[in-house]
């Protein structure tokens, strides 16, 4: 035992004794009890067709990006309330400058006054991780981004993981494989900040160069092109409604919402609440509640730890994209560009 305690302290880094500690949290966490779609049961397209791959089972699909375009897909139908998973596989090597998103929103539907939810990976650099920010918005509150960003304690581009987003009336939670690494509980302060108007589920990926990569320094390299990223194992759990009942009867959801809410993901355990601790002391770096450069009164739904308060208080320096309705119409704007230059090259080429 002597030897055994030895070999631990002389070979056994704190973070590496840390990341066991966490894996063994992780594993010893049941998988949920979820029901997985095929591609064609709850799923569309949303653009760039050609760079949209399904399996030959239908049960998983490819996004591409390459120098032409992105590309992406939206739920069927749009969900008041919800559970939105997938288990995803990043692109590898140099990914500076790209955004994998997975996300719910209604902006198509409420230009002015649209909700989101996103899980959204940014891009690095060769030899450098994916990093992942998730963000809140509600009622069009655009200016007041929620963001909070992560590091992984894998790699993200090897193997698939599960990420997912529950959305209820009184919290939401977002999860990497079982582990819930953030909660944001609906309160009075948050008023009509808080999302509450049916949302579509999105995935996606697009050149974020502008600021994805160390604030918009490291750029989309399309020398590595095609970048693919890959979806399996597709779960639509909630309430899903008429996309033209904008404003459907209060009680319509109410079956659904009480069912979703007894749900195994819905629950945060005593074991799970340690991890999400756990996850949240050694792997976010940034948090918009400690972010005093813009906002210089905390947010009201924000509860303060003093610890945490003082290893982000420099933190206030991040570069973000905004919301996913703003970023696709630049996607668009970038692929009429791309569709221009081509035509241009092809009328040169006749002459």
């Amino acid at each position: 035992m002597g030897l055994l305690s030895c070999f631990i302290s002389e070979t056994i880094t704190p973070s590496l004794l840390f990341f066991f500690l966490f894996s063994f949290i992780r594993f010893g966490t049941a998988t949920f009890n979820v029901t997985t779609l095929a591609f064609d049961e709850g799923y569309n397209p949303l653009f760039g067709d050609g760079n949209l791959v399904r399996s030959p089972d239908g049960h998983s699909v490819r996004l591409l990006l390459d120098v032409y375009t992105g590309s992406g897909f939206i739920s069927s139908r749009m969900y008041q309330h919800g559970f939105f998973s997938a288990k995803i596989k990043l692109p590898s090597d140099y990914t500076a400058g790209i955004v994998v998103a997975f996300y719910t929103s209604n902006g198509d539907v409420f230009e002015k006054n649209h909700d989101e939810l996103d899980i959204e990976f940014l891009g690095n650099i060769e030899g450098k991780p994916w990093r992942f920010q998730t963000n809140v918005y509600g009622n069009g509150s655009t200016n007041r981004g929620r963001e909070e960003r992560y590091n992984l304690w894998f790699d993200p581009s090897k193997e698939f993981h599960r990420y997912s987003i529950l959305w209820t009336a009184k919290n939401i939670i977002f999860y990497v494989d079982e582990v819930p690494i953030r909660e944001v509980v609906r309160n009075d302060a948050m008023g009509g900040d808080y999302p509450s108007k049916p949302m579509s589920l999105y995935a996606t990926i697009w050149d974020a160069s502008s600021w994805a990569t160390n604030g918009g320094k490291y750029k989309v390299n399309y020398e590595y092109a095609p970048f693919t990223s890959e979806f399996k194992d597709l779960v639509l759990d909630g309430c899903a409604i008429d996309p033209i009942q904008k404003f459907p009867n209060s009680t319509a959801c109410s079956e659904t919402d009480t069912w979703l809410e007894s749900r195994d993901y819905a629950v945060i355990t005593p074991k799970s609440r340690s991890a999400m601790r756990r996850f949240r002391q050694r792997y976010m770096y940034y948090s918009y509640c400690y972010d005093n450069v813009r906002y210089p009164i905390t947010p009201p739904e924000c509860a303060v730890d003093s610890n945490e308060k003082q290893r982000f208080r420099n933190t206030g320096r991040l570069r973000f994209g905004g919301s996913h309705r703003k970023q696709a119409r630049m996607e668009r704007a970038r692929r009429k560009r791309r569709s221009r230059a081509a035509s241009v090259s092809d009328d040169q080429t006749d002459m």
